[in-house]
């Protein structure tokens, strides 16, 4: 299985080898500002399984608490990665070209949603996170 995917100017290119995991979609209001959008759509690579292509230099990040960050194209903005203490933990499924293999399990923190946001699918939500398990 490979997977690529990239930026929208093409400057930062991607590669992942092993099937995507815990796809998910945050509706919180951090999540809409960042994807400009109703929530995030995101999964979690497997160890060892991604790879920059090409422009991997060009990725900026922003911090948004100790030991996690937020992967974007410094050219075109594209949101792309979600880094933890500074290794990709999981891709942008908008950002993969093509079917990424997965479906959004979860939804998380409907309860601050924007208005004007109606949720579509089967997936549980939850007002924040999921119950521990």
């Amino acid at each position: 299985m490979l997977l690529t995917g990239g930026c929208f100017c093409g400057q930062i290119r991607y590669e992942i080898t092993e099937p995507l995991v815990g796809a998910r979609s945050c509706h919180c209001s951090k999540c809409r500002k960042v994807f400009s959008g109703a929530g995030s759509a995101y999964a979690e690579v497997q160890p060892d399984s991604f790879v920059w292509t090409r422009g991997g230099e060009k990725l900026t990040e922003y911090s948004t608490m100790p030991g996690w960050a937020l992967g974007f194209c410094g050219t075109c903005g594209t949101s792309l990665c979600g880094l933890h203490n500074g290794s990709v933990h999981g891709v942008t499924l908008g950002s993969v070209d093509g079917d990424p293999g997965v479906q959004i399990d979860m939804h998380l923190f409907v309860g601050s949603k924007a208005p004007w946001d109606h949720i579509g699918g089967d997936a549980p939500q939850y007002s924040e996170y999921p119950p521990a398990d």
